[in-house]
């Protein structure tokens, strides 16, 4: 299950866009490893200055990376396989890779994530964490709800959340 790679350097970064049926995708890399994936008006987005030189989307690792993502919003994959980059602090990490567990078509709360950390009381760092995801779809932050099953903040936001987990039969 560990396909995620960490580094603090920012170096030799590019970046595509792409189309979905959630809209625009601006796909990142770090060193030829996907990094980032936000959607159009995505919350915590940085600016576009920080992604590198734009190369099309057949530049690699993009052609792979698109044809999982066409694949899953056409219902046909349920796990991605792409290698990520996770770039933040190390709790931050810990909560994006253990997001990478919840399995399709189910939905965690965010006191579950805390607890599957080791961390019960840690629900709202966990929160805070997993709204900063960097790789939107692929380490499916989308999967965490409320405690009552109620839709939380989601960077993409909320109607996409609830598109994602329709698609997955939520």
């Amino acid at each position: 299950m560990n396909r995620t790679t960490s580094s603090a350097v920012d170096s030799g970064k590019t970046y595509t866009e792409v189309e979905s049926p959630l809209g625009t995708l601006t796909l990142v890399a770090t060193d030829g490893v996907l990094s980032a994936l936000y959607m159009t008006g995505h919350r915590h987005r940085p600016g576009e200055e920080t992604f590198g030189e734009r190369v099309p989307a057949g530049e690699a690792p993009f052609p792979e990376v698109v044809r999982e993502l066409t694949a899953y919003f056409a219902g046909e994959l349920t796990e991605f396989t792409v290698p990520v980059r996770l770039e933040g602090t190390p709790f931050q990490r810990s909560v994006w890779e253990q997001l990478l567990r919840i399995p399709y078509g189910e939905t965690w709360s965010y006191g579950k994530l805390a607890a599957e950390l080791g961390k019960p009381n840690a629900s709202r760092a966990v929160g805070l964490a997993n709204g900063k995801n960097p790789v939107s779809i692929i380490v499916p932050c989308h999967r965490v709800i409320g405690a009552s099953g109620a839709m939380t903040g989601y960077g993409g936001g909320l109607d996409r959340k609830v598109r994602l987990l329709e698609l997955e039969g939520r």
